[in-house]
């Protein structure tokens, strides 16, 4: 056998690189797992957080109820509310407008706050990165299990007001808010639809929460300051003369999901309101990334 050939056993050295690659990638991707599932079992495990996602529960059925019980198109109220009765698609999105105020940041304010923040404050962060974890690795799997959560938390509200609002007042076909009539099936994706651009939007928050729990071992604080984000970023929203800056301000679309439910939707106004979150969550995590990545963890 000449010196250019290989035995049957044997491997060239870019053949054991590429082996080598793929057995690096598989162990990331395993401890990667083991650290989500490891993390959201937390989350999910934690009272406080089940009594958050209780809370948000029960607003979708207080609202079915009292809608029930009272005239919803006397005074006024919250978006869409005067038409649940007539369907009750509308109470998941009548929950969805009262909820993105307050509701959904303060759960979203005290998951991501608490993420890395609470680690070092108990000190269980230094515990977590001498094991070792690398500190990138860590964010990644923190940011997914908020993300998640996210998401959680906008289900939660959302399946409720679906159960509620077809046990209330039945499911039919959606009325949209220019007038055109679209079938059930066609109301759900359109639902689903919404579910996800909240979620999305909400990440951004999220996104400035994890930052804020790196620079900072109180956790306390650190919900505290995000949920402050939400609150500071509403009340410039809220003042005409700020009129310039409101389209670049992290609320400004909360509620531009109800694009979704016209019958010619402007796919350009929501790929840049979604643009926009994304773009906020992006600076918000890569701030994060490099104050982690640098942070000093003594405790």
């Amino acid at each position: 056998m000449s010196s250019g050939e290989l035995s049957s056993g044997e491997l060239s050295s870019g053949e054991l690189s590429s082996v080598d690659a793929d057995l690096s990638v598989q162990r990331y991707r395993g401890a990667f797992a083991r650290l989500y599932r490891g993390e959201m079992r937390l989350l999910l495990r934690r009272r406080r957080n089940m009594i958050l996602l209780a809370v948000l529960a029960v607003v979708p059925i207080v609202i079915g109820i009292a809608v029930k019980v009272s005239d919803p198109r006397g005074g006024d109220g919250p978006q869409f509310i005067g038409r649940v009765t007539g369907n009750g698609l509308f109470l998941v999105f009548t929950s969805l407008t009262v909820s993105i105020p307050f509701f959904l940041p303060l759960v979203i304010g005290v998951i991501a706050g608490d993420s890395i923040a609470g680690e070092a404050g108990q000190g269980t962060l230094r515990y977590l990165l001498t094991v070792p974890v690398p500190r990138a690795r860590l964010l990644a799997m923190k940011t997914a299990a908020v993300a998640s959560f996210t998401g959680l938390a906008v289900l939660v509200v959302s399946v409720v007001g679906l159960i509620a609002g077809a046990a209330l007042f039945g499911l039919h076909s959606l009325v949209l808010l220019s007038g055109d009539t679209v079938g059930l099936g066609d109301g759900l994706l359109r639902t689903l639809g919404i579910v996800a651009y909240v979620t999305i939007a909400l990440f951004a928050l999220a996104a400035g929460g994890l930052l804020i729990s790196t620079l900072t071992e109180n956790a306390i604080a650190a919900m505290a300051a995000t949920i402050s984000i939400a609150v500071f970023s509403a009340l410039l929203d809220a003042v005409p003369q700020l009129s310039a800056i409101h389209p670049g301000l992290l609320t400004d679309h909360w509620l531009g999901f109800g694009e979704l439910l016209r019958s010619s939707i402007s796919v350009a106004d929501l790929s840049r309101w979604t643009a926009l979150h994304l773009a906020y969550a992006a600076i918000f995590l890569s701030i994060a990334f490099s104050r982690i990545t640098t942070k000093d963890v003594t405790s």
